[in-house]
């Protein structure tokens, strides 16, 4: 418990290793309870503002910042946070223009803050914008891995692959140990079908290091390509416990049933949920999930011997249509992973197509030929 004889600044230090360690509540009861003692402090108002954006209450956020603004209206985490908070109301251009007077006040040197900015802007869509802050960042420190990732992940969504692959082998030179950087390289290696460089730089990585399941179920599949694995070889032990670990993450039919009602209904959009350097990360992932690879063709195999041929999302159109042709592709996957899971205990993830096929062929319901 926190005393009422410390410093403004220690409340402060205090809150904020509570928040680094991911224990928002509790930072927002220090953060609460130094304001009584010092209301002014403007550090205490922004700390509360972030500590509310974390918890996803936005409009308590915005107060905390307008707070602290009211008393520092220069101040830089506050244009930050009060930026990111008018970028979930919508209010775009609001936004921008707290972002443009960071750089009016000459901030341009904090890194950090930059990649912060740019992180944010990102997440909205507004890769032109966020590409200028991630090129202030990298400006400002050319050696920083990080902030070249982030460059080569603006690069991609832009549609400059090849730009966005060299970027990001630069920032692993500067950081072979940047596995963020280098999964998402390998699945981008995996998307252009360099399938070799892709497993390389797969190979790289740990299980722990992989904290969503494309790519571990593409680095599966590509070692079983590559050295004729089977499904129990000792090799491939770790990286399906992985997986198992992930799936168990969601592991009931009610949250599976409420994660894809939510998303068809458009009420499951926000992804604040990820925190730090990895939520970017994340956006980039999903995105290159949901992309569709026309010029891939795989082969799958069903229990009763029928074999579909196409891409991911061509193969389970396909399987809609033989059984249940009058049901959107999400309530077809919705119901069978369902079904599948009701007969093995395996959950089946229904994100994507791809997704929901590994998945399927991991249940033992169908076999993936290629």
């Amino acid at each position: 418990m926190a005393s009422q004889f410390l410093s403004s600044e220690e409340y402060d230090e205090r809150a904020h290793q509570l928040y680094n360690e991911g224990r928002f509540d509790d930072a927002l009861v220090v953060l609460r309870e130094g304001l009584v003692l010092y209301p002014t402090s403007v550090e205490l108002h922004v700390g509360e503002g972030y500590a509310r954006l974390a918890r996803e209450e936005y409009a308590w956020a915005r107060r905390s910042f307008e707070e602290a603004l009211t008393l520092d209206s220069e101040h830089e985490d506050g244009l930050a946070g009060m930026g990111e908070t008018l970028l979930r109301f919508g209010q775009v251009e609001h936004a921008k223009k707290n972002f443009r007077r960071i750089l009016e006040l000459g901030y341009h040197d904090d890194v950090e803050l930059m990649l912060q900015v740019g992180r944010a802007l990102f997440r909205d869509n507004l890769v032109e914008d966020a590409a200028q802050f991630f090129d202030i960042a990298v400006q400002q420190e050319p050696e920083s891995a990080e902030a070249v990732s982030c460059m080569g992940y603006a690069q991609h969504r832009s549609g400059e692959d090849d730009a966005a692959i060299s970027t990001l082998r630069r920032a692993l030179k500067l950081d072979p140990d940047y596995t963020e950087a280098r999964i998402y390289l390998a699945n981008l290696l995996y998307d252009k079908q360099e399938y070799e460089a892709a497993l390389y730089q797969f190979e790289k990585s740990s299980p722990e290091d992989h904290w969503d399941e494309l790519g571990i179920w593409r680095l599966i599949e590509l070692k079983k390509a590559a050295y004729r694995l089977q499904d129990d070889d000792p090799d491939l032990a770790p990286w399906q416990a992985q997986l198992e670990e992930l799936n168990a993450e969601t592991d009931s039919i009610d949250e599976m049933l409420s994660e894809i009602e939510a998303r068809v209904l458009g009420e499951g959009d926000d992804d604040s949920d990820s925190k730090g350097q990895l939520e970017l990360f994340g956006t980039l992932l999903a995105e290159m999930r949901d992309k569709k690879d026309l010029a891939v063709e795989h082969s799958v195999m069903t229990r009763t011997g029928d074999t579909f041929v196409g891409s991911w999302d061509d193969i389970v159109t396909e399987m809609r249509d033989a059984t249940a042709g009058g049901k959107s592709l999400y309530e077809f996957m919705l119901q069978e992973a369902a079904r599948v899971q009701a007969q093995t205990g395996q959950r089946v993830p229904t994100e994507s197509a791809e997704a929901f096929l590994r998945g399927s062929a991991d249940a033992g319901v169908l076999k993936i030929l290629h």
